[in-house]
């Protein structure tokens, strides 16, 4: 059988010096861990569609997309491997009265410290990566996946 990553999307999500994560159920550990909202690609859409509509559907943000910041493997406690793509988005509109996912505790706005302080606590270290390529300053365009 054939090797196949699932495809994923995620979002780094600034503003006023803090990211937005979320706090949810992580169900190989059954405990708690911050992530920046991501989920699968689903069967008809772009992975920037699946970026926006994983954001809305894990925070009540809409976002706009401003470019991507890094693509990686992700390997998992039982062996699933994910394709993640993580965008840089731009925080747009609450909408306060779209529903959250299920396994969504709560969403956070934390600065760099505080997100830090909770290493043990992210769902990978990817989520922390993520955030040093926001911070190096390089985004690569949208245009890469039209």
């Amino acid at each position: 059988m054939p090797w196949s990553p699932a495809i994923t999307a995620a979002t780094v999500i600034f503003d006023n010096d803090r990211y937005l994560l979320v706090k949810e159920i992580d169900k190989q550990r059954n405990a708690p861990v911050f992530n920046q909202p991501a989920g699968h690609l689903e069967s008809g859409e772009t992975i920037l569609e699946a970026a926006i509509r994983e954001t809305l559907e894990e925070t009540r943000w809409k976002v706009s997309i401003l470019g991507l910041l890094g693509i990686a493997f992700v390997h998992n406690s039982i062996g699933k491997t994910y394709l993640r793509h993580t965008f840089l988005a731009n925080p747009i509109e609450l909408d306060k009265t779209a529903e959250l996912d299920s396994d969504i505790i709560s969403t956070h706005w934390l600065r760099l410290e505080e997100i830090v302080a909770l290493s043990d606590q992210l769902r990978t270290p990817i989520v922390l990566e993520a955030i040093k390529w926001h911070r190096s300053g390089v985004t690569y365009p949208i245009d890469l996946f039209k």
